[in-house]
């Protein structure tokens, strides 16, 4: 003899199409409050590593200076850092440990000497790579500071 479940026990064994659907949209409001802020964070971080890439080759330079007595010349640029230019003597490199880096966009930094801002600029255009712009389009530059 087969025993019969009680109703209320039936209702009870699991979650109404009702309820899923009204942890869907408190799920759905959250994501959509929350998202944009931690969006705009992870851009704002991008900013920020570029900056202090820029800090760092800034410094890389420096060191280059005191060894060379110069900074290297716009054409030879960064990549000097790292292989010995045919004219720099007294060059005691690499001063990059791990070659040059790229931006936080995957794109090359941009070096000039003399500089439009200072004695040198380092730069990157930012995500758009494009001059000018603003949040994360604007240009990242050792004037930043």
């Amino acid at each position: 003899m087969k025993q019969k479940r009680a109703p209320a026990a039936r209702r009870n064994s699991g979650f109404t199409l009702m309820e899923l659907l009204v942890v869907l949209a408190i799920l759905g409001l959250l994501a959509g409050l929350v998202g944009p802020q931690v969006l705009n964070t992870l851009g704002g971080a991008k900013t920020k590593t570029a900056g202090i890439q820029i800090r760092d080759l800034e410094q890389a330079l420096e060191m280059y200076k005191l060894d060379v007595g110069r900074y290297p010349s716009t054409a030879q640029g960064l990549q000097s850092l790292v292989e010995k230019p045919a004219d720099a003597s007294g060059w005691n490199g690499p001063y990059l440990k791990s070659g040059v880096p790229l931006d936080p966009w995957s794109r090359e930094y941009h070096y000039k000497y003399p500089g439009e801002h200072g004695e040198l600029d380092v730069f990157t255009y930012g995500q758009n790579g494009a001059p000018g712009g603003d949040g994360e389009d604007r240009d990242v530059g050792n004037w930043d500071r």
